[in-house]
């Protein structure tokens, strides 16, 4: 049986890098309010709109920097993160033709290059994405958002502040999924293709190295607008005084973004007050880091942390009683206990009074006995052990502490007759590897990966994991999980136009998912990061995401 490598290849020059650079960057950042944040990944999120790294990318390089036609309100800590307008004001599905809706755009709204966000830019920005013959389709930024907005198939002008989105099937999730489409500026990147030399004839090409050079100077609607980025390094971010919200208009002068996908480099880098804030700090750090002044963060939050499991014929787990077994076997009590307390132990996708609860049958706790029994009727016992192969990453976006994490999970199925083996790969790749399924030969012969993911919405909780049209490669089903069943369970929930009817609808869903067991349900995060407690006006919602734009600094 193979364990997690005691030493791994982290990719940790970029974190070594990062914290020599800060002590230099120290005295010039003295007199003016700079916020200085190590994240868990391994390199700066893309700055072109649409981020790669998971949804820390959006966390960190796309709502501070961009905007959106809605939003999550992330102004509260004592209670759920609801939809509300961004870029648009006011949206409504066609009564007669349920998959058109009609967004009115917020007026006096300007790019960081001055420039006017208008209906045109609407469209522009979809077709970047699902316009194969647009000069400026961008294929490096489809995977990360039509996975996430997949029936979105066009857009369409009707005036300068009106604009009408089209879907291939009614969906009553589009608004929330709309949140995923960031508003680049059209007229930055035409100045962008004009410093492309004559010489480049592709069409493809010429947009290529067009978003290259977006990259390094990008300009969105966002409250920071990005100054310098320094690729495996930082990103620098000024603040935007001209936002549009004068809610969200910084008060901080600056924010610098580090990727330190280390846990024991944020936190020499935090306890050397040479960064302001870590996502993640290791458990056994925060006793430290509490004596020495700096504050904890956390929150419950929609965000599951799973093994998503092939169903594909052949795997392991096609048997249900196997999947039932290993979701009986996690310590997860013991789980918590490691963690210093920082998860929640889930009971399904969302968890009992959610209003897409719906009352599964199958009981999600720690029952060694029945486990074992429930092996033994699939014909394994401790002499004939379950082979079990998990592809999971050594840090990255909303993976907790992966390593430990899945070697605790590891030694738990041990006793209920499995034998886990882990293919280790870089984050990025991970992510990359999730929409492409176990059947693909990036799974290394994997039968189940580790991936967490937001439950904020239906379709990022649900329905993706769920359908028959969300598997490898159009969206997140890596497991091939459902059926006709299931798929009308969704076909339900998707044409409920009204919040209670959808609910009820996906209250069917959800139990329906949590008896069938696609996933081993190991935890929920609570979202831990330390601050300096010179940071202030700090709001941990209940959200995978966070505003910096309101935070100040002493």
């Amino acid at each position: 049986m193979n364990s997690i490598p005691s030493r791994l290849p982290l990719k940790s020059v970029a974190a070594g890098a990062a914290i020599c650079l800060l002590s230099l960057m120290n005295a010039a950042h003295a007199q003016e309010k700079t916020l200085r944040i190590a994240m868990t990944v391994g390199d700066v999120p893309r700055t072109v709109g649409q981020p790669d790294q998971g949804l820390e990318g959006t966390r960190f390089t796309g709502i501070p920097m961009y905007d959106a036609l809605t939003q999550w309100d992330l102004s509260k800590a004592d209670g759920p993160s609801l939809l509300i307008p961004a870029l648009s004001t006011s949206w409504q599905v066609d009564a007669k033709d349920k998959t058109k809706w009609v967004f009115k755009l917020r007026p006096g709204v300007s790019f960081h290059d001055g420039s006017t966000f208008n209906a045109d830019a609407v469209v522009w920005n979809v077709q970047k994405v699902l316009d194969k013959s647009a000069a400026h389709f961008d294929a490096s930024q489809v995977g990360v958002t039509t996975s996430r907005i997949p029936t979105l198939v066009s857009a369409r002008k009707i005036d300068d502040m009106t604009v009408e989105l089209t879907t291939s099937e009614p969906d009553s999730f589009l608004p929330m999924n709309l949140i995923n489409l960031f508003m680049a500026s059209p007229t930055h990147w035409a100045a962008k293709l004009k410093g492309v030399p004559a010489s480049v004839s592709d069409p493809a090409e010429r947009s290529k190295q067009a978003w290259a050079a977006f990259a390094a100077d990008a300009s969105g609607t966002g409250p920071f607008k990005m100054t310098r980025l320094v690729p495996r390094e930082r990103l620098e971010l000024v603040a935007n005084k001209k936002y549009w919200d004068p809610k969200r208009t910084p008060k901080l002068d600056k924010v610098v973004l580090l990727p330190m996908p280390e846990a024991n480099a944020r936190t020499a880098a935090l306890l050397g007050n040479q960064v302001d804030w870590i996502e993640a700090p290791s458990p056994d750090s925060i006793p430290m880091i509490k004596q020495r002044g700096f504050v904890i963060h956390s929150n419950a939050q929609p965000h599951v942390w799973p093994w998503q499991l092939s169903m594909v014929p052949g795997s392991p787990w096609a048997d249900k009683r196997v999947r039932h077994a290993a979701n009986l076997c996690v310590d997860r009590a013991g789980m918590k206990s490691m963690l210093g307390g920082m998860m929640a132990e889930p009971k399904g996708v969302v968890p009992p009074g959610h209003p897409w609860w719906g009352n599964p049958k199958f009981d999600i706790k720690y029952d060694v006995k029945a486990a074992q029994a429930l092996m033994q009727q699939a014909g394994h016992s401790a002499a004939k052990p379950l082979k079990v192969k998990v592809q999971i990453s050594a840090s990255g976006s909303g993976q907790m502490q992966p390593l430990p994490m899945n070697e605790a999970v590891q030694q738990s199925l041990k006793q209920c007759y499995f034998d886990v083996e882990f293919d280790v790969v870089e984050w990025n790749t991970l992510s990359t590897n999730w929409r492409l399924g176990p059947k693909d030969n990036s799974a290394h012969g994997s039968n189940a990966i580790n991936v967490s993911f937001s439950a904020m919405d239906p379709f990022f909780g649900l329905v993706r994991f769920a359908s028959s049209k969300t598997v490898p490669p159009l969206s997140n089903n890596w497991g091939y999980y459902g059926n006709a069943e299931v798929d009308k369970l969704v076909a339900d929930a998707r044409t409920s136009f009204d919040d209670k009817s959808r609910d009820a609808a996906l209250g069917r869903l959800h139990a329906r998912m949590v008896e069938d067991a696609p996933f081993i349900f190991v935890a929920h995060d609570v979202g831990p990061r330390a601050m300096s407690s010179k940071v202030k006006n700090v709001v941990q919602p209940r959200s995978w995401y966070i505003d910096i734009a309101t935070m100040t600094k002493d």
